[in-house]
């Protein structure tokens, strides 16, 4: 799971949002092969309340584990930056950019914080909180879906880019690839990168992440029916559909999956009727995992250099600093 929204489906409103969902499961679901959805539509309001809950669960480590990191490396991370403007790509509250908003005040009165999300709703309050919290730092939220545009348009510089939450994981590794490289053709030499990034571990210590005692994981991957249902007239049976998480000691990634408990007819208005055969699934997320070596490898591959690999001293996640290559 990524620690901040992708792209909240009940912000993608009216024609042009329901035209890209209707694609989404066209493809998804109607192409052969797998099933999959994206994890985008995980989060309407009660996905992103139960997105919220998952991270206070005692099995779900990277978000304590990002913020520990984030608190022993903020101001480093700044210095060594020589930030004079912040933006965060996914930021969605920015609950986490705090830590980072701090160091850059203290060490940069008037310098900017642009969070990049497709909600401009949230992106308000969002802004409205952190002018008031922040009054020596200029707050400028840009709204864009990070499928189309990642730039942060008027951004001073140097620039700190900052990509959190191991989002970047739920991307597989051509996506990530290309994801990354759209990031650096819009940075300049003196710019640099901030990416958070989960760790390779001890597979009972993954499984359980996103298998929890209390269901709430479960909850969480059966609401991206739920959202189908309510905006595209789905009739998506969720009780006949069951949550499903392994790591994929091969791909070194979480998958998630529904599955059909029994054979089952979907019909989706405009789209035609979807056939899942008893024990077939849809995957609706992937979540890869990185050691220091692929994470490097996947870095150099999209045109940056590692410059900084921040971890605790039990690593669980890590920060990567890195730099545009030239």
């Amino acid at each position: 799971m990524h620690e901040s929204a992708v792209v909240p489906a009940t912000l993608l409103s009216a024609a042009a949002g329901q035209s890209r969902m209707r694609a989404d499961v066209r493809d998804g679901l109607f192409r052969g092969g797998q099933k999959e959805l994206p994890p985008t539509y995980f989060y309407d309001a009660r996905g992103s309340i139960l997105f919220d809950e998952i991270t206070r669960l005692d099995e779900y480590y990277p978000t304590r584990a990002e913020r520990a990191l984030l608190e022993a490396f903020a101001q480093e991370i700044i210095v060594t930056s020589g930030a004079r403007a912040l933006a965060e790509l996914g930021a969605g509250t920015a609950e986490k950019s705090r830590i980072l908003l701090r160091a850059l005040a203290d060490a940069a009165p008037g310098a900017q914080y642009l969070p990049i999300d497709v909600d401009g709703d949230t992106l308000a309050i969002t802004a409205a909180e952190l002018r008031a919290e922040f009054p020596s730092l200029q707050i400028l939220p840009i709204v864009a879906d990070m499928r189309d545009d990642v730039a942060a348009a008027g951004a001073r510089h140097p620039l700190l880019y900052a990509f959190l939450g191991s989002t970047i994981g739920n991307f597989g590794p051509d996506a990530a690839r290309e994801l990354l490289m759209r990031i650096r053709s819009s940075l300049r030499p003196t710019d640099r990168l901030l990416l958070g990034v989960d760790l390779v571990k001890n597979v009972a210590t993954l499984n359980a992440a996103y298998n929890d005692a209390r269901g709430v994981t479960a909850d969480f991957n059966l609401n991206v029916l739920r959202v189908l249902n309510r905006e595209l007239g789905a009739d998506f049976d969720l009780d006949a559909f069951t949550h499903h998480a392994f790591y994929n000691e091969g791909l070194a990634r979480i998958e998630m999956h529904l599955v059909a408990r029994t054979p089952v007819t979907v019909a989706i208005p405009e789209l035609g009727t979807v056939q899942f055969a008893g024990g077939e699934s849809v995957r609706t997320e992937i979540s890869c995992k990185y050691d220091r070596a692929s994470a490097t490898a996947l870095l150099e591959g999209s045109g940056f250099r590692l410059t900084e690999w921040m971890v605790g001293e039990h690593p669980q996640f890590a920060l990567l600093l890195a730099e545009p290559a030239p």
